[in-house]
């Protein structure tokens, strides 16, 4: 789903792009769209989150099974000058991923099926602080990258749960800081602007809570646990 989404995002970019470049009607839409000083908006999306694990000895690797989830929020921008904007999009974040762990890790231990599988649902306030630095704009195109820092609260995180993995609970930490880098292209259509974009979320820590037994399967040797994401935003202006 996720490739799907990336595949057809860039190919409707670039037919965007090139009918804008190349058409010879080039009537601007909204031409002072972009003078103001403040603007808002709000954006649906999709995301992908996986977790990168480090191990603290050479053993099988944990298998992340990522599905795909959905976001939604608010944008507010503000404008330094035709070039350089500062944007605060907070918005509500939804996601799984599924640990599957290989039977190697239960060696002289009894274990049903099910103690394989861990399953991981998040639901994230997620709010970004990010810099927007345009190119120029070209007829009704404006491509652009975007980087800052977020910070999310895991609203299912289970941190305070006293029960651990031997309860079948797996624990993460509930407020977590990332880094975040993306790129994107501003439409003005007649009466909006659209944003399709495309940005990878990066954890800055160990998001693993580690289970009450030292020598526990599930968290014993893992080193540490950080997020890693792409969120697919369509925003409207």
């Amino acid at each position: 789903m996720k490739h799907v989404l990336s595949v057809l995002l860039i190919l409707f970019s670039i037919q965007f792009t090139t009918a804008q470049l190349f058409s010879k009607e080039r009537i601007l839409n909204n031409e002072n769209f972009d003078k103001a000083k403040l603007s808002y908006g709000y954006y649906l999306g999709f995301n992908s989150y996986d977790f990168n694990i480090d191990y603290l000895t050479d053993v099988k690797d944990i298998q992340v099974l990522k599905t795909t989830g959905f976001n939604v929020g608010l944008v507010g921008n503000v404008r330094i000058n035709d070039y350089v904007d500062v944007r605060l999009e907070p918005g509500l974040v939804i996601s799984r991923r599924e640990l599957n762990y290989s039977k190697t890790y239960f060696t002289g231990i009894d274990f049903e099926d099910k103690d394989l599988i861990r399953e991981i649902q998040s639901t994230f306030i997620h709010i970004p602080l990010l810099v927007k630095l345009s190119s120029k704009r070209i007829n009704n195109i404006k491509p652009f990258v975007v980087a800052g820092v977020s910070t999310a609260m895991n609203l299912s995180s289970q941190q305070d749960n006293p029960d651990d993995n031997s309860k079948g609970v797996f624990r993460v930490i509930k407020n977590n800081m990332y880094y975040e880098l993306g790129i994107g292209i501003d439409i003005y259509l007649t009466w909006f602007k659209f944003t399709p974009s495309i940005r990878g979320v990066f954890s800055m820590q160990d998001e693993l809570i580690k289970d009450i037994d030292p020598n526990s399967p599930w968290t014993q040797n893992i080193s540490q646990m950080q997020t890693r994401g792409v969120f697919i935003n369509f925003t409207f202006q």
